[in-house]
């Protein structure tokens, strides 16, 4: 790995995407609906926040919808361009100058486990590596990972020059580890896409742990 590419036991910095426009649901905002008393959101934000040093929420576009949340919101760089990688963009060019890592999550998993951030940074030390993501079920989760500010440049130019939306394309072409994740139950990766997925999530939050 690069020097410049510092690896810290430092929490990193988190973000969490949301600026998706929740088609599955009907257009439905799927982080504002109700899951076990609470936004979908806010159970997100309560796991992510004890492994952050900071956190922001990633938007297409700033709302009032979101300051209940109390976040600084970070805009895409174009409404509507580049999807999760444009959100990956904007949470680094906010964050450049006050963090070496970002941790990454989306807005509708609402059962991300809360060493995230402790076990991907381990696995990027292993493999000294300037990311870090999940696979969980054998499969690649890139919306939960860890990212190395050292690459906002590359990032910047494969979002603004090349036109790139996905988050697995740029992994390929950067120095990345792989954290295979342990089935569990409630699923850490749940992710909830429409009506039936939310109706899940309840039945696993009301379950005894």
């Amino acid at each position: 790995m690069p020097t410049s590419a510092r690896l810290t036991d430092a929490k990193p910095a988190g973000v969490i995407l949301a600026g998706g426009r929740s088609r599955r649901m009907a257009g439905v905002n799927k982080a504002l609906q109700d899951l076990c008393g609470k936004p979908v959101l806010s159970h997100v934000i309560q796991r992510m926040q004890p492994q952050c040093s900071s956190l922001l929420l990633s938007v297409e576009v700033a709302d009032p919808q979101w300051q209940p949340f109390g976040l600084q919101q970070v805009a895409d760089p174009e409404t509507g361009s580049n999807g999760p990688l444009g959100g990956l963009l904007a949470g680094m060019e906010a964050l450049q100058g006050n963090a070496d890592w970002l941790l990454l999550a989306p807005c509708d998993a609402p059962f991300l486990p809360f060493d995230l951030g402790a076990r991907l940074m381990e696995a990027a030390h292993r493999d000294h590596a300037t990311a870090a993501l999940v696979s969980s079920e054998g499969e690649w989760q890139p919306t939960f990972s860890l990212w190395n500010l050292q690459l906002l440049p590359q990032l910047r130019a494969a979002t603004t020059r090349q036109g790139m939306r996905g988050l697995k394309e740029f992994l390929l072409g950067v120095p990345h580890a792989v954290l295979t994740w342990p089935d569990q139950q409630p699923p850490p990766f749940f992710n909830i896409n429409t009506a039936a997925d939310l109706a899940t999530a309840g039945r696993y939050c009301r379950e005894p742990a």
